[in-house]
């Protein structure tokens, strides 16, 4: 794929800097690519459910990030992204110690993209186990006063 802009990957650490969320839940960019994004994170007792497994929504929003930079990557300089809907499978366990969500824009679009995601977690002999996948749809945000980033 081909980003609009070739200074996209410092676009998207920038703009991942600013993600409050991602820094709360100890998140960190890993591979960030033209129409896809790795973000990494480590398991955190108080990101869990009451069995001890990653929360669902957590695996969700960092399923989202990664896709919603996935398809920020091919924007041009002056777009922002807004998710406007997203389907989660949630396929096993999300037990860590470490997980990877990764984004990938399969259709990239003028105003709608649509991104796959897939969320791995790594136990702790370091087998990798798919446990969730994502479909979300992206859309470009141009002109709005506070949409920048």
């Amino acid at each position: 794929m081909q980003a609009a802009d070739q200074h996209y990957a410092q676009r998207v650490r920038d703009s991942f800097a600013l993600q409050a969320v991602m820094k709360t839940l100890g998140a960190e960019l890993g591979a960030v690519e033209a129409g896809r994004v790795v973000i990494t994170m480590a398991h955190k007792p108080e990101l869990c459910q009451q069995h001890g497994f990653l929360h669902a929504g957590i695996v969700s929003t960092a399923l989202d990030s990664a896709c919603g930079y996935a398809a920020y990557s091919l924007m041009p300089a002056d777009a922002a992204v807004l998710t406007i809907e997203f389907k989660i499978n949630l396929l096993a366990p999300a037990r860590g110690p470490l997980f990877r969500f990764e984004g990938q824009v399969a259709k990239a679009g003028r105003t709608i993209s649509v991104v796959e995601g897939r969320a791995y977690g790594f136990e702790a002999g370091g087998e990798e186990k798919l446990v969730a996948t994502m479909s979300a749809t992206v859309m470009t945000v141009l002109g709005r006063d506070g949409l920048k980033h």
